[in-house]
């Protein structure tokens, strides 16, 4: 119901994949019509989703295996349509596991971390709805500065409750967007608890970092560990964002205390034991090498006569803002300006942020993430290497509409 369109393209956010398998915005695809980037119509479209980490060319076999992935997600990437096909609910996980983050908590390899799992790893999608008088979602395809509903859900619900037992559970967020930002706290008694935050969009970090609150724009991932032992039986908790919004362009930085509740938790029962356990280290990061870098870019993201540019230039399906070269590395300044923020994801590699406006990042930054959030006018420089796969090679397109991608280019 509503503006839409009948076409999609599955981009799978965040994996390291050949590009004509990630969802790129042109390529989408009905019966009856297709994207400029496709060859022809069709009710399908196979991806490869190879199960390698990032980095074969330079290490071989299955690739680094410090460039793990966790905590992925896929969503719709029809162009024009993005955040309406996400709205209505064209997107879900996907989780990865490797010897270190094995999915099991009793797992006897000495390299596993055993990390909570089964029925205590929980996927949480958060997404906010508006709901018109007849209870039906309404989504305003001509918001061009963002839309945001008057109701969070999570999995698709407005407020549920999860009974939990007296153990540590693993709760994975995404934010589905399309344009809320959250502050997010688990408050027992109106008081913000302690917990392991331990990976960033999808990426476990080097160790654990003890927190109480953390923020998610929209595409960005966060899992937490949660040790509900430390309280009674029959407590109740809350997920509350503390963040207001009244439009899609940025949050109020003031925070609401206690918060707007989304999940309220109820300490149910007890358990026998808890094997499950959050080690001290997690995964190593792979080293930064700015020797290899060959070159700074700069993309300046703003509002130019009612568009969305990038320096200075719309989206345009065959004209790309940067030709990049296989097996090397660069540098990029992301740039926000005027009043709003901006969660910028790169397809295809992992960064690492090496400065923000200048200062070193928080330690939750400063892991390996694909989604950079820009608020207001701020400068976010990210190290970036390319590698393994080419990218989508806009050039004259013969009749038919094939196109064949050359050797030397990355992105």
């Amino acid at each position: 119901m509503g503006p839409g369109s009948p076409e999609i393209s599955t981009h799978f956010h965040n994996r390291h994949t050949a590009s004509e398998s990630d969802g790129f915005a042109g390529n989408f695809y009905s019966p009856t019509n297709c994207g400029p980037t496709l060859v022809s119509t069709g009710a399908y479209q196979d991806h490869h989703y190879a199960s390698t980490y990032a980095g074969i060319d330079q290490y071989g076999g299955n690739g680094d295996p410090r460039e793990a992935l966790g905590t992925c997600w896929y969503h719709d990437h029809r162009m024009d349509f993005t955040a309406a096909h996400g709205y209505r609910g064209l997107a879900g996980f996907h989780l990865l596991f490797d010897h270190i983050d094995s999915c099991n908590e009793n797992d006897t390899n000495p390299a596993a971390l055993r990390l909570p799992s089964g029925a205590y790893d929980f996927p949480i999608m958060l997404a906010d709805k508006h709901f018109d008088g007849n209870g039906k979602i309404f989504y305003d395809q001509f918001a061009g500065e963002g839309f945001v509903g008057d109701k969070v859900t999570a999995n698709g619900k407005i407020q549920p409750y999860y009974n939990v037992a007296r153990r540590k559970y693993r709760f994975r967020f995404v934010d589905a967007g399309p344009s809320r930002i959250y502050n997010l706290a688990l408050q027992y008694q109106g008081v913000n608890q302690p917990f392991k935050f331990i990976a960033n969009d999808g990426n476990l970090l080097p160790e654990p970092l003890e927190r109480d609150h953390f923020e998610l724009a929209p595409a960005e991932r966060a899992d937490i560990v949660v040790d509900f032992a430390q309280f009674p039986l029959g407590s109740v908790l809350y997920l509350v964002n503390r963040y207001q919004q009244r439009d899609g362009r940025k949050p109020d930085e003031v925070l609401l205390n206690p918060g707007v509740p989304i999940i309220k938790f109820i300490v149910n029962r007890d358990v026998l034991s808890d094997p499950s356990r959050v080690p001290a280290r997690l995964r190593e990061l792979p080293s930064i090498d700015l020797s290899e870098v060959v070159r700074t870019r700069r993309f300046q993201f703003k509002r130019t006569n009612g568009m969305w540019t990038v320096n200075d230039r719309i989206f345009g399906i065959n004209t790309p803002v940067a030709t990049v070269k296989r097996g090397t590395a660069e540098i990029w300044e992301l740039e926000g300006s005027g009043g709003w923020w901006h969660p910028v994801h790169i397809h295809l590699e992992e960064g690492h942020i090496l400065s923000r406006n200048g200062a070193p990042p928080p330690p939750h930054e400063r892991g390996r993430q694909d989604v950079y959030v820009l608020r207001n006018s701020e400068t976010v420089r990210v190290f970036l290497r390319f590698r393994d796969f080419q990218g989508q090679i806009p050039h004259a397109l013969p009749q038919h509409g094939a196109r064949r991608p050359r050797d030397d280019v990355a992105l």
